[in-house]
């Protein structure tokens, strides 16, 4: 931005202090002569015959008076310089920081030394947000790669399969066909799924009040055949938890907590349960399934994009782009609410979300 050129903070201050000294010494000798020269007589005999009269005082004090007033003056300016100088240091480490962030460098920290005061508490707060900064750039440069990486397979699927294609006129071309459509349908399925987690993160969508039991009851419904298919067993309860948010958005949300807790289960014999219920201005939404057990270190990574985890990883037609959880988390997170992930003793996950609730 383009802005006339001023003075600087630092001669702005000068000329506050020394402004500030000058008018304080102005007023002590201001009460000078309030309080001792118009009292003293003005007659040639002074006062009792023996003192000077305000004349002779006045003429001798004048002089003085003005000297004192240039000291203070100079005595400002000076002083004023140097004190401005030491209390804006800490606001010039803070915009080099501010320059180095801004020419893409988000790894310096400032660090300020000393005890607590206003520019502590800014530095502090520079650091955490650049902290926060890198860390989200990070992420979505990791993000950008992995989404490059998970779209370009499919496409390098159908590229290789287009080639056969060509080169051998008399290879079974139904064959090709389905693999091409499951190749096209997984990227079909991958690119949804990153444009649902970017409008998801922007929190760009019209609120309206949403039950969750009752997008419970549509996921399950949706997925009862997949569960029937596997031989799990699938249970919704609970009651009503009213929620403000998009109902479109939440139904995925649910859509994917269920489908995950269905694939990510035992081979046969496995549970779901789908429990949803109100608790004063929280409602809530819990996704239990049983399972194999997971390793303590592999939950808190399951909500990062493309984060599968060998345990967790299909082969078969359900295969998922690594996305589900992380959408969910973008999901709960414009909604103004939290999840939590936790493992089963005995194998499986335990979903909670928690969202701001309505009466």
């Amino acid at each position: 931005m383009h802005r006339r050129p001023g003075l600087s903070a630092r001669l702005r201050l000068t000329l506050s202090y020394a402004g500030f000294l000058a008018v304080a010494g102005a007023l002590l000798l201001a009460v000078v002569w309030v309080f001792l020269l118009r009292y003293v007589p003005d007659n040639p005999k002074g006062l009792l015959g023996i003192s000077p009269n305000r004349y002779l005082l006045v003429r001798t004090f004048a002089p003085a008076a003005a000297l004192a007033m240039a000291f203070l003056l100079v005595f400002g300016l000076v002083g004023g310089w140097i004190l401005a100088g030491r209390m804006l240091t800490p606001l010039a480490q803070i915009t080099d920081a501010a320059r180095m962030a801004g020419r893409g460098s988000l790894s310096h920290r400032i660090r300020m030394k000393g005890r607590q005061d206003e520019f502590r508490e800014l530095s502090d707060a520079f650091d955490s947000m650049l902290e926060q900064l890198e860390s989200h750039v990070a992420e979505q440069r990791r993000f950008a790669a992995n989404a490059s990486h998970e779209l370009r397979t499919p496409l390098a699927i159908s590229r290789t399969l287009l080639d056969v294609a060509r080169q051998d006129p008399t290879r079974d071309r139904g064959e090709l066909i389905e693999r091409l459509h499951a190749a096209n349908t997984r990227a079909i399925d991958l690119t949804e799924a990153l444009l649902l987690l970017s409008r998801g993160d922007r929190g760009h969508f019209t609120r309206e009040s949403v039950d969750l039991s009752l997008l419970a009851e549509e996921a399950a419904e949706t997925l009862l055949p997949l569960a029937e298919q596997r031989g799990i067993t699938l249970d919704v309860t609970g009651g009503a938890a009213r929620t403000n948010g998009s109902a479109e958005l939440l139904l995925r949300m649910v859509m994917n907590l269920v489908q995950n807790a269905v694939v990510h289960n035992l081979p046969s014999g496995g549970t779901v349960t789908v429990d949803t219920e109100a608790y004063g201005d929280t409602s809530v939404l819990r996704v239990e399934n049983t399972g194999t057990p997971l390793p303590p270190e592999l939950v808190p990574t399951l909500t990062e994009p493309f984060q599968r985890g060998t345990e967790r990883a299909r082969t078969d037609e359900h295969a998922g782009v690594g996305l589900g959880l992380a959408i969910v988390h973008s999901v709960v997170r414009a909604h103004d609410g939290t999840l939590d992930l936790t493992s089963r003793p005995a194998g499986g996950l335990l979903v909670t979300v928690r969202l701001p609730g309505t009466p």
